[in-house]
C-alpha cells in the first residue's frame, strides 16, 4: 500500500479542551482521526493559524502518543477575515501549489470536517479541481456513544459534475521576475536579456516598438503584456487596440483605420471614429504591419510624428495620442527594397526593433511553457490536469528533439496541450495519450512541409530561393530545418543521415553536411543566426 498523507485544520472548537485526562473521553476530529485501526495516517499537514499555535503544538503531541508512526507538520495560515472567500480561496490556492503531492508515490486525503464553512468550501473546490490531488475525508463522533473514538468516510467526487464551480473562483497569479513573460520561468539566457530590455524600453520610452517573428512566436501576447505593464505604472490611460493589417484590405482599410465622416462613401450612413482614435491615450498595436498598403503607411507614419491625421471624407483634422506597437513576420527591409514598404516608416519603426525568436530556437523553454498552458488549461476549465512522469519525460523528449519543427510555434504547444487535458478525463495525461498526440502532430506537420520557401528566405537572398529547382528546395528546406531545430553541426548530422550512417564503417555525419550546405553558400552560423 501506499503511504497516506492527510491534509486538515485544526479545529479550534472541536479540537480544543481543557489540558487535563478528561480529554480523552471526548471525540477530538484531529486526533480521533489516527485512532481508527482501519486509516493507518503515515504523515498529517495540520494547518492552524498563529493564535492556536499552542493548541496545535497540544494536539499533535496527543497524536504522538496513540499513533506514534504518524508523522505530524504544522504548517500556518493566517486569515486576516476567514469569512473572506477571496483571502481564503487565494492563500489555500499557493498552499496547494506550494506542496509537492504526487498520488503515484502516496495517497491524499482531505480532511473536511474542521475549519470555517469557508474554509471547507475552498477545500472542495481545490480538490474538484485537482490542485489538491486527493479525495475529501468526512469524520463524525459515533452515534449513541462517547468516547474518543469516531468513524470516517471518503468521498470520491464526480469531477466531470463541478467544472463550471471551480472557474468562477481559480486565480491565476503570475509568478516569477518578470511580468511580461507571465510568470513562466524561461530558461533561454538570449530570451530573458531580451525581455528584460523591453522591458525597461516599454517603462522609459514611448517611441514605436516593432515586434518581429514568425506565426505563433507570441508577439501579440507581448504587446498586450507591455500595454498592461504600463498600464499598471499608470503610464497609459487610454484602451489597448489590436489590429490585424492583413484583414483591412481595399477601400475599407482607410475607414478602419482613420475613421470617415457621413457620406463619404456609399454606405457611410454615419459618423466613424477610426482604429486609431480608439487607441487615444493608449496603445495601438499593429500586427502585420508589412500587410498594408503604401498610402495608409504614409498616413500611419504622420499619425504617429504629428498625432495628428484626416479621416475620409473629412477636411478637418483629427488628434489622437498613442503609443505604436507594431508586429510583422516579413523582412521589412526586403520588403522596402521590393518598393512595398515605405522605407521612412521603417527607419521611424526601427528605434525599437526586438526579433522574438520560434519554440523551435527555444528548445529549453519548451517545459516552462508546457507548465504555463497546464496552468492556463485549468484556469478556463477549472480542472487541473497533469502528466505522470513517464507520459511528460516522452512527450519533453519529443518536443524539444529535431523531430519537431514546431512551425506553428507556441500555438501548436498551446493546442497541443489543451488537446492532451481534454482527452484526458481523470486528470492525468498518460503515455498512450502522448503516443497519439505525437503521431497527429507529425500528421498536421507533414501537410504544412509542402512549403519550403519560408524557411528558405531566412536565409536565402530571395532571388537565390528562386534560382532553386523545387527538387532541390525541397531538400534544402528540410536540411534548414533539421539544422536549426538541432544543437550542434553533429547532432543535425546524425538525424538527417541516421539511416546510411549504420551502413558506413566510419561516419563524419557533420563534414557530409558541411559539404552540402557549402554548395549553396550557407554555412551552420548562417542557418543558426538566420
Amino acid at each position: 500500500m501506499k503511504p497516506l498523507v492527510v491534509i486538515g485544520f485544526l479545529g479550534s472548537t472541536l479540537d480544543a479542551s481543557a489540558f487535563q485526562p478528561s480529554r480523552w473521553e471526548r471525540w477530538r476530529p484531529t486526533v480521533s482521526l489516527v485512532m481508527n485501526e482501519d486509516l493507518r495516517v503515515d504523515r498529517l499537514i495540520l494547518l492552524h493559524g498563529s493564535p492556536h499555535r499552542r493548541l496545535a503544538e497540544f494536539v499533535a503531541a496527543d497524536i504522538a502518543s496513540v499513533s506514534p508512526e504518524t508523522r505530524v507538520e504544522l504548517r500556518v495560515i493566517d486569515f486576516a477575515n476567514p469569512w473572506d472567500f477571496e483571502e481564503v480561496y487565494g492563500k489555500l490556492l499557493d498552499f496547494a501549489r506550494g506542496q509537492a503531492l504526487d498520488p503515484e508515490v502516496e495517497d491524499c486525503l482531505i480532511h473536511i470536517t474542521t475549519g470555517t464553512h469557508v474554509v471547507q468550501i475552498c477545500l472542495f473546490l481545490l480538490t474538484e479541481a485537482r490542485y489538491l490531488p486527493g479525495r475529501l475525508l468526512q469524520t463524525s463522533p459515533r452515534k449513541r456513544e462517547r468516547g474518543p473514538l469516531g468513524t470516517w468516510s471518503v468521498i470520491d467526487l464526480d469531477l466531470s459534475r463541478y467544472d463550471s464551480i471551480a472557474t468562477r473562483f481559480a486565480v491565476a497569479r503570475a509568478e516569477g521576475t518578470s511580468f511580461l513573460k507571465s510568470g513562466i520561468e524561461t530558461r533561454s539566457a538570449a530570451f530573458n536579456r531580451m525581455i528584460d530590455e523591453i522591458e525597461q524600453v516599454a517603462l522609459r520610452s514611448r517611441a514605436p516598438i516593432l515586434l518581429m517573428g514568425p506565426t505563433g512566436a507570441g508577439k501579440s501576447h507581448l504587446a498586450r503584456r507591455i500595454f498592461e505593464l504600463k498600464r499598471q505604472k499608470h503610464q497609459v490611460g487610454g484602451a489597448f487596440v489590436e489590429v490585424n493589417c492583413a484583414t483591412l484590405r481595399g477601400d475599407g482599410a482607410m475607414s478602419a483605420l482613420f475613421g470617415h465622416r457621413k457620406g463619404a462613401f456609399t454606405g457611410a450612413v454615419a459618423d466613424r471614429p477610426g482604429l486609431l482614435r480608439a487607441a487615444d491615450k493608449g496603445m495601438l498595436f499593429l500586427d502585420e504591419i508589412g500587410e498594408l498598403g503604401l498610402d495608409e503607411q504614409a498616413m500611419i507614419l504622420r499619425a504617429i510624428e504629428d498625432r495628428r491625421f484626416l479621416p475620409v471624407g473629412s477636411d478637418r483634422e483629427v488628434e489622437s495620442d498613442f503609443q505604436l506597437i507594431a508586429g510583422t513576420n516579413r523582412d521589412l527591409g526586403d520588403a522596402v527594397a521590393r518598393r512595398a514598404f515605405r522605407d521612412d516608416l521603417l527607419a521611424r519603426l526601427n528605434l525599437w526593433t526586438f526579433a522574438l525568436p520560434g519554440l523551435a530556437q527555444r528548445r529549453e523553454d519548451v517545459e516552462p511553457n508546457l507548465d504555463y498552458e497546464l496552468d492556463r488549461f485549468a484556469e478556463r476549465e477549472g480542472e487541473h490536469v497533469s502528466f505522470n512522469r513517464e507520459a511528460r519525460t516522452r512527450y519533453l523528449a519529443f518536443a524539444t528533439g529535431p523531430e519537431a519543427s514546431w512551425p506553428g510555434n507556441f500555438r501548436d504547444l498551446a493546442a497541443s496541450v489543451t488537446r492532451m487535458a481534454t482527452l484526458s478525463p481523470k486528470g492525468r495525461i498518460d503515455l498512450d495519450c502522448v503516443e497519439a498526440e505525437i503521431a497527429r502532430l507529425g500528421r498536421l506537420w507533414s501537410g504544412q512541409a509542402a512549403q519550403p520557401a519560408a524557411d528558405l528566405r531566412a536565409v536565402l537572398p530571395a532571388e537565390a530561393v528562386a534560382a532553386l529547382d523545387p527538387f532541390d528546395r525541397v531538400q534544402l528546406a528540410e536540411v534548414v530545418r533539421v539544422c536549426r531545430a538541432s544543437r550542434s553541426l553533429s547532432e543535425a548530422g546524425r538525424a538527417l543521415f541516421a539511416v546510411s550512417r549504420t551502413r558506413r564503417a566510419s561516419a563524419n555525419d557533420a563534414d557530409r553536411l558541411r559539404k552540402y550546405l557549402a554548395r549553396f553558400g550557407l554555412d551552420w552560423t548562417a542557418i543558426t543566426d538566420g
